[in-house]
């Protein structure tokens, strides 16, 4: 087709052409011509040169005072070693000399408790000398045992059950009068050492002996210091100080806390931040600033362990962890983003041997000063170097203006803003020429993206090529292109697009071009060399390029023909490279609507093949999967168009339309699943056949039976005028029962419990069969009969009856439509009868209404929930993802009864309305449906009129088919002319308004 754009002449862009200056590059006056060479601004290296320089010296200063900081911290380090071991010194020494008195003191050879409870007042003077005390004690070889401990704290004398008032607890193991072995008792002293309590405790069973302070210190014959651990009682961390006694019969022992050696460590911080622990060779933590963490708690009950630096909960101190602790270098290690300084250092203790000084410092703590100085040396250098920049900036302040516009130009490029304003040339030889690249630059890119957006966005095949002719063409410097399409059975071209800058050149693009031209496109034609004006009235030959445009697999899709210049710069290998490498995209762009048209009208073609062959399966209901569709769409169609009411804001895009669409074809495809005789079931007994031929059969062999009875009772000598008596009743009996039994099986709309009691009465009556009843059957009635007992012949059969053989279980094919199922993945919440079938006589003949029963009726609603499986199970796109919905909710009803999900209102959409209506409209309507009676377009809506009051329809979508006067075109269109009768649409308007608001 011609471009829209033909006929006007475009404004030119901005380096359409390709190669010519920009405006005042060749023109204005002498001086803005004049170029200056790049070397005069090696100039501007030097200022660069001074500000390496001054970084250079920044930084170098900056690492040596850097260095000095850290050598000064780790000399600091040294120094808090020295501090904590000899406040370790100082925690142990008055230990170890008032053991020592200890040692000979006369408690130590003391045999009994009273004895040696008069010297306690040495050992409570010796606690309150030594705060750091937790206990003394004495341990004796003979397995007695005596422990003074200090209660300084409430919680201590709480959790010790002590008087309020008691200062000191003295804890025994020893012989007492009247006792066969050693009796544990505790006694409660105030601070003047008055007894308040004392109790015997037969569960404190203490020996000393089995203890390392006492085994330690007997076999050294020395004196002994335990590693640290936590005291039960105070829960503190502390050392066990233990020493023999003069004539080694006893071992004295102290219990010395560590709390202030936590607190001395705080104190040593070299900045606020600073993290500092004594640990042990197995990474324990014996002393930290806050001691309450060390202890390992449960709850708010200790258990007696010391945490390691892994759970003491320091991040700087676990960085620090992992190191060997051997290594006494500083390192440096990061945690959460922030450097760390650290130090392992020995702890120097003659008594203790294996513990370890861990110190933690943030770098930005300690070279705090540092940066502080050196931003006030950068400051200063940049002052300094910001004068001379001054100087600097004046002299290049033209060259600057140019690469300001290149650099911006650059930025837009980066921004995809390809608009180019115009500048002025600028005045550095080699920046203009920087800017002119740009510019062409700028001006293909934009092209290009002009191009390929509408080879992309664009989704009509003939909008598309035309708009891309036309850009290619305003791009290139053309004259004027076409785009031409191969015809079917390749009979020719066909021209689909044309674009001419002169409009006068348009005949030199005929519509029709033999295949010729595309077998010999290379290959100059006839027509090929044309002359036009040129700048001043000169000739100008213009020349043709013609390139093929091909599928994937090389198959002919078209021609691109193009016109330029004999003189323009596309007359080279660049240009016709460009324009094949085109035509490949706009070869492929072809191909792939060509494709996607093709499948959509194969896909629509298939989904009308199944609606046709769903038509086609029965006699009566053939044309509803076409009719549903039209009417449905007809109704959203005339929903769209209004521009008043409530379906005014009602709108749908192309792909909306194409879904609703789909659904619509669809929504009973399901329906090839269903059996035949069922949905066309006109009669009760009807299966495969109407068996009611088979009940005539029985009821002729009753009548039979009733003449073969006459006449061997007359034979008998029974009275002649008699028999014919009854056998007439007999006779009368039979006609009259079998036409009962026939007008049920035809159905109706009701059955009174009356008609169903007389068939069962009927059915009761019996008559005989001679032969085997399974011979001749398939394998599935075989198998249904292979659970029933085997009657010898001959067998009495009840005249109507519901045999074992009648009822089909569902087996492997029951389908998943409970709510509860753990295969119901779609939502279905459907009653499932007991069984698959059931063929039952009595069962069929007695349904009330209609011929169906609830195994028929599950069978026919069933075609719903094969809709949903079946589309379900397909890859519909994602602007297709609703085909599956619409295509099964049109059995849905507002109030949620209706099958198979139970929808409510407000789970319905508009277009599952629409459906529901389009639906019912056209099943009240045909005339082609064997289980019942035509109605009338009057009729039909009056029952649609009560249904919507039910709510099994929407009032506002009704109300609106009605005045819309869709069904009208409808009923004209499709139903037969008897039953065209006049409507009273206000009438039914005004029953429908009574009725809702009812």
């Amino acid at each position: 087709m011609d471009s829209p754009r033909a006929s006007p002449e475009p404004a030119p862009r901005a380096g359409a052409h390709a190669g010519h200056l920009a405006p005042g590059a060749a023109q204005g006056p002498w001086w803005r011509r004049i170029t200056v060479p790049f070397e005069v601004l090696i100039a501007s290296v030097v200022v660069t040169a001074m500000l390496l320089l001054t970084a250079l010296l920044v930084y170098q200063v900056g690492t040596s005072a850097h260095q000095a900081i850290i050598t000064a911290s780790d000399d600091s380090a040294q120094q808090i070693s020295q501090l904590i071991g000899e406040r370790v010194h100082h925690i142990v020494d008055p230990a170890d000399a008032a053991i020592r008195l200890l040692a000979f003191d006369p408690i130590a050879s003391a045999s009994q408790l009273p004895a040696r409870l008069r010297r306690l007042p040495v050992l409570v003077r010796l606690l309150e000398q030594n705060s750091l005390l937790s206990a003394v004690f004495i341990g004796y070889a003979d397995g007695q045992f005596l422990l003074v401990r200090p209660l300084r704290q409430a919680a201590w004398r709480a959790q010790l059950d002590a008087p309020g008032d008691a200062a000191y607890l003295v804890q025994s193991m020893a012989r007492e009068p009247g006792s066969a072995g050693l009796v544990g008792r505790w006694s409660y002293y105030d601070a003047r050492l008055r007894l308040l309590r004392s109790a015997v405790r037969p569960g404190y069973r203490y020996d000393p002996r089995t203890r390392p302070w006492y085994a330690q210190a007997t076999a050294q014959r020395a004196q002994v210091l335990t590693a640290p651990y936590v005291f039960f009682t105070t829960q503190e961390i502390g050392v066990t100080l233990s020493q023999p006694s003069e004539d080694g019969q006893a071992v004295i022992g102290l219990d010395v806390a560590l709390t202030d050696l936590g607190r001395e460590i705080g104190n040593l911080r070299l900045v606020p931040r600073t993290e500092i622990a004594v640990v042990d060779a197995d990474r324990r933590v014996l002393a930290y600033p806050d001691m309450e963490r060390v202890v390992v708690r449960e709850g708010d009950q200790p258990l007696l362990q010391l945490r390691s630096l892994q759970t003491l909960g320091v991040p700087s101190l676990q960085g620090l962890g992992a190191a060997d602790l051997a290594q006494g270098a500083p390192r440096r290690f990061e945690v959460a983003g922030e450097e760390w300084l650290a130090r392992a250092m020995p702890l120097k203790s003659q008594r203790w041997q294996g513990l370890y000084i861990l110190m933690a410092i943030p770098t930005r703590e300690l070279l705090a000063d540092v940066n502080e100085s050196l931003r006030q040396q950068v400051w200063l250098s940049l002052s300094l170097i910001g004068l001379m920049l001054a100087l600097g900036w004046w002299a290049g302040r033209r060259v600057g203006r140019s690469l300001s516009r290149l650099a911006e130009q650059a930025q837009a490029l980066a921004r995809f803003d390809f608009q180019r304003p115009p500048a002025r040339a600028s005045a550095v030889r080699e920046v203009r020429a920087l800017g002119e690249v740009m510019d062409r630059m700028s001006g293909t890119i934009q092209e290009f993206l002009h191009i390929t957006h509408h080879i992309s966005a664009e989704s009509r095949m003939d909008a598309m090529l035309s708009s891309v002719l036309y850009e290619l063409v305003r791009a290139t410097a053309c004259t004027g292109g076409a785009v031409y399409l191969v015809e079917p059975q390749r009979a020719g071209l066909l021209r689909t697009a044309r674009y001419c800058q002169d409009a006068a050149q348009q005949a030199w693009y005929p519509e029709h071009l033999p295949m010729a031209h595309f077998t010999n496109h290379a290959e100059p034609q006839s027509d090929d060399l044309q002359d036009e004006d040129g700048e001043g009235g000169a000739a100008m030959p213009q020349r043709v390029l013609r390139v093929q445009l091909r599928t994937r697999d090389g198959q002919p899709l078209g021609l691109l023909v193009l016109r330029y210049g004999a003189h323009a710069q596309q007359d080279d290998a660049h240009f016709r490279a460009f324009a094949e490498r085109l035509s490949g995209t706009l070869s492929v762009a072809v191909e792939t609507r060509s494709l996607i048209e093709g499948q959509r009208k194969l896909f629509d073609a298939v989904i009308r093949l199944l609606a046709d062959a769903i038509d086609a399966k029965s006699p009566y209901t053939g044309g509803h999967c076409e009719r549903v569709p039209q009417l449905a769409e007809a109704l959203m169609q005339r929903m769209c168009d209004a521009r008043e009411g409530p379906f005014a804001p009602v709108s749908m895009t192309d792909a909306e339309r194409y879904e609703f669409r789909l659904g619509a074809w669809l929504h009973d495809c399901g329906k090839v699943t269903s059996p035949e005789h069922i949905i066309d079931k006109a009669t009760k007994l009807e299966a495969l056949y109407n068996r009611i031929h088979e009940v005539r059969m029985r009821f002729e062999v009753l009548w039979r039976d009733a003449e073969l009875d006459y006449w061997q009772q007359q034979v008998a000598g029974v009275d002649p005028e008699r028999l014919q008596r009854e056998l007439v009743q007999r006779r009368e009996r039979l006609q009259e029962e079998f036409a009962f039994v026939a007008r049920c099986n035809v159905g109706g709309e009701d059955m009174a419990d009356a008609d169903i009691e007389r068939l069962a009465a009927i059915g009761r009556q019996v008559w005989q069969r001679h032969f085997d009843d399974r011979l001749g059957l398939s394998l599935a009635e075989t198998a249904r009969l292979a659970r029933v007992p085997v009657r010898p012949l001959p067998a009495n059969e009840a005249l109507l009856a519901d045999r074992p053989e009648h009822i089909v279980p569902w087996g492997a094919r029951k389908p998943p439509v409970e709510a509860g199922h753990p295969a119901n993945r779609w939502g279905f919440d459907m009653v499932l009868p007991p069984q698959e079938a059931h063929l039952g006589e009595l069962h069929n003949l007695a349904v009330r209404r209609g011929t169906l029963t609830a195994e028929d009726r599950f069978k026919i609603n069933e075609h719903i929930v094969q809709t949903i499986i079946m589309l379900s199970g397909l890859p519909f796109p994602p602007q297709l993802a609703r085909v599956p919905a619409i295509a099964g909710s049109h059995h849905e009803k507002l109030d949620g009864t209706g099958y198979p999900r139970r929808l409510t209102a407000s789970q319905l959409t508009l277009a599952d309305r629409v459906m529901t209506l389009a639906d019912i409209f056209e099943a009240l309507t045909a005339s082609d449906r064997p289980y019942k009676p035509a109605k009338t377009l009057s009729e039909s809506l009056e029952i649609m009129v009560r249904m919507v009051r039910e709510r099994h329809i929407d009032a506002d979508v009704f109300r609106f088919f009605l005045t819309s006067d869709v069904w009208r075109e409808y009923a004209q269109r499709f139903l037969p002319h008897a039953r065209l009768d006049a409507v009273d649409v206000e009438a039914l308007l005004a029953s429908l308004d009574s009725g809702v608001h009812a």
